[in-house]
């Protein structure tokens, strides 16, 4: 499946235009509200329905989806899920918002400050691992298992590049908002 992909130069360069843009931040709520494209609109990746972006599109913006998301894989994903929507016009921002940042491009910030999901799931992962190892060590051997279980899982993230672990993280209470729709993007 074959996307197309920008750099954030030539986003922020649509930007200013001033053209009417659909730019969707597929993060999740607590990590978009940390930082943000002011353009963009947040619809998680765990609760993206393409169908549904497409309807809730402004009646005036006809081009391109733009997606974006920490660095660009997220982004992709969601791409490559509107393609087999049957939507093809989108289009995923290569480096995504850090590189919107390393840009010096404004952001918009708000919101309390979280742990990005990717730590996240580093820090339950390495400390599952740990935990094993220690119980395997002080308490009974087949509590090894745990740290092997942890290290498939993650060896399986890496073949498949899907996380069941951070995708359940990205759902817990706090990585969201109550006010979750955020700002659409009406330049």
């Amino acid at each position: 499946m074959e996307f197309e992909t920008i750099t954030v130069n030539e986003l922020k360069q649509l930007c200013d235009r001033g053209s009417g843009l659909d730019v969707v931040d597929v993060r999740t709520p607590s990590e978009y509200y940390s930082a943000r494209c002011p353009q963009a609109r947040n619809v998680p990746l765990e609760r993206l329905n393409p169908q549904h972006v497409i309807d809730s599109r402004h009646k005036n913006l006809q081009g391109p989806i733009y997606l974006i998301c920490k660095s660009g894989n997220r982004s992709e994903q969601a791409a490559r899920q509107f393609i087999r929507a049957g939507y093809t016009n989108v289009i995923s921002v290569h480096g995504g918002t850090l590189a919107w940042e390393k840009a010096g491009f404004p952001v918009r910030k708000g919101g309390r400050k979280i742990i990005s999901v990717d730590r996240q799931m580093r820090i339950v992962a390495g400390s599952l691992v740990l935990a094993g190892a220690a119980l395997g060590y002080w308490v009974q051997d087949s509590y090894i298992g745990l740290s092997a279980f942890v290290g498939a899982g993650l060896v399986f993230a890496g073949v498949t590049d899907y996380c069941p672990m951070l995708k359940t993280l990205a759902l817990m209470p706090w990585n969201q908002r109550s006010d979750e729709a955020g700002p659409t993007c009406t330049l």
